[in-house]
């Protein structure tokens, strides 16, 4: 039994090697989050959020919002206390021990892959929508998964499969390729999301937030849940993602300085620009009219304003954003899953770093693989809510570590500490826990057997072979 519970030392962390290449600033990993966070939720998840809760869900943005930035003081502090590659995972080995820290890695990799595959389902359908628009059709057939819309025959979602795949060569090729290519796509992103904001912003009417807040703070709404929680449940998939800047930890230059000022500030943005868009698209559109457009919420304020020129620019804003957000995630999944095959919990070929580029160039094409033909055959609508139960777990697990943290190693050295200790942490968890109880029952299950699967690989394979086994 102790074996299951054997932890890491912080110290010998902190002098071991890395092969891997330094070179990330704290600008640098604020884009990496920023484009993590900003893609899905703006693009996609609106039209959704907007039936649950009205014009209210400005304030389902913000109460995700709070959620995540407790949880991101604590990951902050643990990052700056253990600049190491593996996020929650490695946080999670050095306060409760290895088997926990399997279970959070085994969590944290579902998410990164399910999230990957399901923003490269929503960026296919952008990416199929400007094809059309300039005269080049896409069989029908291959635009999504078998099942996916009910009367439609369709066999392999083959943009979203080609995507996945081109990010993983870019990711393969090294840090500076991934960042510089992140950067830019960001920089687009903000770009359009601006402009959509300035042509936009004049139309708004207070008639259309009147009634502000419709379904209450939870309710049943024709047969499903409805109200700010449940729309919360639903955008905090907007933010998964600022976790992943944590897994760059050996990759950063000054990691226990920029790491904290790289998660928090890019929160901080996101946060800013979600609630702002959130109320102009509410403001300018009666909230049920976003019903005929939930793949693209967008649209319906372009439509609404007659402004229909700018739909060709929100578009491409949307394939961009779209695109950073799978890239940061796949960078992140390939981190966390390169730390446990180091740890020797998973085969040890996943540790192989390329040393030319520097980059576990094993891992990154072997989960990427799986990733694109996730994103290609399977219908991802039923699985998307995973991601949101996996996430909020790690957060759970970060933040009860950082109160472990300050009992058992009240002299660690912190770069950075999080404020108002234990209340921070204890927020963190109770806002997650509210957003746990808004997901559905099936959620549950299929978590359940996902942890399950994990424990059957656990007890098989990586106990046995753990470094700290020998």
């Amino acid at each position: 039994m102790h074996g299951l519970f054997r932890k890491k030392d912080i110290d010998t962390l902190l002098n071991q090697s890395t092969p891997l290449k330094r070179s990330l600033t704290a600008k640098d990993l604020t884009l990496l989050g920023i484009g993590a966070i900003i893609g899905t939720g703006i693009f996609v998840l609106t039209g959704k959020g907007a039936l649950t809760a009205g014009p209210a869900l400005s304030i389902s943005f913000l109460i995700a919002a709070i959620c995540c930035g407790f949880a991101g003081l604590c990951y902050a502090e643990f990052a700056s206390m253990a600049p190491i590659s593996g996020s929650a995972y490695t946080y999670s080995f050095i306060a409760f021990g290895e088997l926990i820290a399997f279970i959070i890695g085994w969590d944290l990799i579902l998410e990164y892959a399910l999230a990957a595959a399901t923003v490269a389902v929503g960026w296919s359908g952008y990416f199929v929508n400007i094809l059309a628009n300039i005269g080049i059709r896409v069989p029908t057939a291959l635009t999504a998964a078998a099942g996916t819309t009910p009367g439609v025959h369709t066999i392999f979602n083959l943009p979203a499969f080609l995507i996945v795949l081109i990010i993983t060569w870019v990711i393969s090729l090294g840090i500076n390729e991934t960042k510089r290519l992140n950067s830019i796509m960001v920089f687009i992103k903000l770009g359009v999301i601006l402009l959509f904001i300035l042509f936009t912003v004049w139309s708004v009417k207070v008639a259309n937030w009147k009634p502000f807040n419709p379904f209450g703070w939870y309710s049943i709404h024709n047969g499903t849940a409805a109200g700010i929680i449940p729309a919360a449940s639903i955008v905090f998939f907007s933010f998964i993602g600022f976790d992943s800047v944590s897994s760059s930890a050996e990759e950063t230059i000054n990691p226990s300085k920029n790491l904290p000022r790289g998660i928090l500030f890019s929160l901080i943005i996101s946060t800013i620009l979600y609630i702002i868009m959130t109320l102009i698209m509410t403001g300018v559109v009666k909230y049920p009219v976003f019903a005929k457009y939930l793949n693209a919420p967008v649209l319906a304020v372009l439509a609404q304003t007659g402004q229909t020129w700018l739909a060709a620019v929100v578009s491409l804003g949307a394939v961009v954003g779209m695109t950073t957000v799978i890239l940061v995630m796949l960078y992140g999944q390939s981190r966390i899953s390169y730390s446990m095959a180091r740890d020797g919990l998973f085969p040890k070929v996943f540790s192989k770093v390329d040393q030319k580029h520097q980059t576990p160039y094993v891992v990154t094409w072997f989960f990427g693989i799986i990733t694109a033909l996730a994103a290609g055959f399977i219908n991802l609508n039923i699985l998307s809510e995973l991601v949101n139960i996996g996430t909020l777990s790690a957060f759970i697990l970060v933040a009860a570590g950082i109160m472990l943290m300050r009992y058992t190693q009240p002299n660690a050295k912190r770069g950075f500490k999080a404020p108002l200790v234990p209340f921070t942490p204890i927020m963190s968890i109770l806002f997650c826990f509210m957003l746990i109880a808004g997901l559905n029952w099936e959620t549950w299950v299929r978590f359940f057997i996902w942890l399950v699967l994990g424990l059957i690989v656990y007890f098989g394979y990586s106990r046995r072979h753990s470094v700290l086994n020998k």
